[in-house]
């Protein structure tokens, strides 16, 4: 019916104009003619979704009002989302619907997941940066992907690994903030803790050391930016470069038994032997990177949040060192690097409240706002909202953690995520490790912190502060 209806206003128009003569029409000529129908094309439809369909979320607006509100667009969805828990914004081809409701949260990423995948639109824009890797496919290839990460993810050697780069990166974050701290220099801390990240997930990931703390090349700079940048195409030509020399480096090693295999790089190339035209060097690529990524940008926000949540909240920072300190038993005399070594597995599990304030950090700022998927078929959601093929649907967490599908912060049901684990743990042991040994306030107490709009929440400008020793170290 869409078609027909442009048609029938662009004609419209165009009669219009004859009949009158009018001389701006004339002037501006057929662009005006166009423009014009689809915006009479876009009245109609959203008139008719407005009016007749029935048992379909509420139309809360255009998808065209997202780009209205772009620089604050998690704030505008959250807005409507506190108005009506499930609504829809609508084109002139399909609504895409955002729900709150926990009971369809479950059901779309659990109870009917067969039905809600990433769909076409964002596989689309997701290729550049994350290729066939985890996060941007469904189907086989997802599942494959899933099956492969879930073993490694599992393996011990892996975990002893990644707690044991957690722990030393967690020290030279920590050492270089003392350095700045001693000096009473003001820092930003979202991007040291950026750059830990991407050392702490280069090393689990490749095996590889960049020691982009202490240094900064135009590769690491690009990995850094690749969120922010507009030239996506060229930063991802030259991480592509650099990446397809550690894979082959690292088969070279796995064919000469060369080196320990720890790191998650290390150990694909043995499944690709046994499955060579599938496993190749992009689609190696694709699944290094997909973990890259989310690995360290979740991560290196959701602490830059949690960080200035503290410095806004100066008695819970203190309670959440003497929470380290009764967790861990250690003397305050010690080393960075002694500390760091006292953060054991039984010494973090013991550290509720930072768990709990993380979580809270999560709960307030999740690290992913908004997911999106797509409906393979027509649908009926619990709340009763009809669901058509083809609708696009997201999921926004804005509830307290009473069950996986009211704190979706790590999603929930079979693509719940494998490193969720993890990321707890590589949190707490950098914000073990800061907290104890600075106490941290902002540059300008009375900022307001904003997000830039990416798929992750950065923080816009960077977290400026700064750090007071709280002991000699």
């Amino acid at each position: 019916m869409g078609i027909p209806v442009f048609i029938f206003a662009l004609l419209f128009l165009l009669l219009g104009s004859l009949a009158t003569r009018s001389y701006l029409l004339n002037l501006l000529g057929f662009p005006l003619y166009v423009v014009a129908g689809l915006i009479v094309f876009s009245l109609v439809t959203y008139l008719r979704e407005l009016i007749l369909s029935s048992h379909r979320p509420p139309v809360a607006g255009s998808m065209i009002n997202q780009l209205v509100h772009f620089r604050r667009i998690f704030d505008y969805q959250i807005k409507l989302a506190l108005r009506y828990h499930t609504y829809r914004l609508i084109t002139n081809s399909h609504s895409h619907v955002y729900t709150a409701d926990p009971s369809n949260v479950e059901y779309i990423l659990k109870t009917n997941f067969p039905n809600y995948g990433k769909g076409e639109y964002n596989r689309g824009v997701m290729k550049d940066l994350f290729g066939e890797g985890i996060f941007a496919v469904d189907g086989k290839k997802w599942r494959h992907q899933r099956k492969l990460a879930s073993y490694e993810f599992s393996a011990k050697i892996l975990r002893d690994f990644s707690c044991s780069v957690f722990q030393s990166n967690a020290a030279k974050l920590a050492s270089k903030v003392y350095v700045e701290a001693l000096a009473s220099k003001e820092m930003d801390l979202q991007d040291m803790l950026m750059k830990s990240a991407m050392d702490t997930m280069f090393k689990v990931g490749f095996g590889v050391d960049l020691n982009t703390l202490s240094k900064s090349d135009e590769i690491m700079k690009r990995f850094l930016n690749i969120g922010l940048e507009r030239n996506l195409k060229e930063n991802i030509k030259v991480i592509d470069s650099f990446v397809y020399k550690l894979i082959h480096h690292k088969r070279e090693q796995t064919r000469n038994e060369q080196g320990a295999k720890e790191d998650i790089l290390s150990r694909f190339p043995i499944e690709s032997e046994k499955d060579a035209a599938n496993m190749t060097d992009v689609y190696l690529r694709d699944i290094i990177l997909n973990f890259i990524f989310a690995g360290k940008d979740t991560t290196a926000n959701t602490l830059a949040w949690f960080f200035y949540m503290l410095c806004k909240h100066p008695l819970i920072q203190e309670k959440v060192v003497q929470d380290v300190k009764l967790a861990t038993e250690l003397r305050d005399d010690l080393s960075i690097d002694e500390f760091v070594l006292g953060l054991t597995e039984a010494a973090l599990d013991r550290m509720q409240y930072l768990h709990a304030a993380l979580t809270e950090t999560l709960r307030l700022y999740p690290a992913v706002p908004v997911d999106g998927k797509c409906a393979d078929e027509d649908d009926i959601l619990p709340d009763g909202h009809r669901i058509k093929k083809g609708d696009g649907i997201s999921y926004m967490p804005v509830f307290q953690g009473e069950s996986p599908f009211k704190f979706t912060a790590f999603q929930g049901g079979p693509r719940i995520c494998l490193g969720k684990e993890f990321a707890y743990r590589q949190m707490k042991i950098i914000a073990a490790t800061l907290v104890m040994f600075m106490r941290f306030k902002l540059v300008e107490e009375s900022m307001n912190a904003t997000y830039i709009t990416m798929f992750t929440l950065h923080m816009d400008k960077g977290l400026p502060l700064f750090a007071f020793p709280r002991f000699n170290s």
